[in-house]
């Protein structure tokens, strides 16, 4: 879900060719989910094989994912690992939501109302444990650096970008400035054009919020953004206070300044305090060394074309990186291979 606050935060746009060399951390989940919710039929259905195995997280890191490739940002995906205790909460109330859209779901099929289908599949969105697997042995074919978090991906990422492996995390949600990410990157990897209801095409363009900037814009320090974040509500205190939206949380964070006259003076009904801990020391994974290595082709091939039945010529298209070649990046002079592209 994530922390509600991004309408409250100081965006700058760039242009992909400002990203050109940067190392991104990616939340790995909150990508596949992009990629599960908006690669579909026009009824909602997820893109399948003939078996019935979903296939639209593979297309998606296909197209999306190699597309960046090109325009030479390094990225690093960053995967979830043990759920914190105050997450199970969060986790029913999602079950709760996708078990209802699954049953809205049935009735829109019964009556072939394709608007409606598709409206709740989105909504019913699962990530198997298959997906995950398939997911990472595709990054990694495509020789990117996969990071498996202790905890929260976010939390992981933004200590990466702390200690300077990486330039931004990439990802929708705020709660990587929430855990102290210097720099959050949104719209990365999202579709580069969007249509309107009107029938008109927007661009999506990368927006970069520095948490830096937006600390002074908000005029609050880190610990007073950190309580922003919990009265609003998080993935820890589902719902956060009631009542409570960003405007005014941001006015009662200015008023009582301290953490604990803060939610003193709005009477929580939770332990605050350890919401407050986790995202400020929850612990990460140290040991963590980032290698991009060269793509792998035949193993890409194997899994996306023998396995599920892509098509090669779309895949060879996706691995095309000729026009890296093109371009001013600098390839390794000791290996001309495409599959290089650092």
């Amino acid at each position: 879900m994530g922390v509600a606050i991004t309408d409250l935060l100081k965006k700058e746009v760039l242009s992909f060719e400002e990203l050109g060399g940067k190392k991104v951390a990616i939340d790995s989940s909150n990508v596949i989910y992009q990629f599960l919710s908006s690669i579909r039929q026009r009824d909602g259905t997820l893109l399948q094989d003939s078996q019935g195995r979903v296939t639209s997280h593979l297309q998606g890191l296909l197209t999306r994912t190699t597309n960046l490739m090109k325009k030479n940002v390094k990225l690093v995906f960053v995967f979830d690992g043990k759920s914190p205790e105050l997450k199970k909460s969060e986790r029913k109330y999602r079950d709760d939501k996708k078990k209802e859209a699954e049953k809205m779901f049935e009735l829109a099929k019964e009556e072939g109302n394709e608007e409606l289908m598709y409206k709740y599949s989105r909504q019913s969105i699962r990530m198997s444990q298959e997906i995950i697997d398939e997911s990472k042995e595709f990054i990694k074919a495509l020789g990117i650096p996969i990071v498996q978090a202790l905890y929260e991906a976010e939390a992981q990422a933004a200590a990466l970008c702390k200690e300077g492996m990486v330039d931004y995390v990439g990802s929708q949600d705020a709660d990587a400035l929430v855990f102290g990410s210097p720099n959050l990157l949104r719209n990365l990897t999202l579709a580069q054009k969007r249509k309107t209801s009107s029938g008109a095409y927007i661009s999506i363009n990368p927006e970069l919020i520095k948490l830096e900037d937006t600390l002074e814009s908000l005029g609050i320090d880190y610990s007073q953004f950190i309580s922003l974040a919990i009265l609003v509500g998080t993935d820890f205190n589902q719902g956060g206070v009631k009542g409570v939206g960003p405007k005014n949380a941001l006015k009662i964070v200015k008023e009582y300044k301290k953490p604990e006259k803060i939610f003193e003076a709005v009477k929580v009904d939770f332990d605050w305090k350890e919401v407050y801990e986790l995202f400020e020391k929850m612990k990460v994974e140290k040991n963590v060394k980032l290698d991009w290595k060269e793509i792998d082709r035949d193993r890409i091939i194997k899994l996306l074309v023998d396995e599920h039945e892509f098509s090669l010529e779309r895949v060879e298209s996706g691995l095309n990186f000729d026009d890296v070649k093109k371009s001013k990046i600098k390839i390794d002079n000791k290996n001309q291979s495409l599959g290089k592209w650092f």
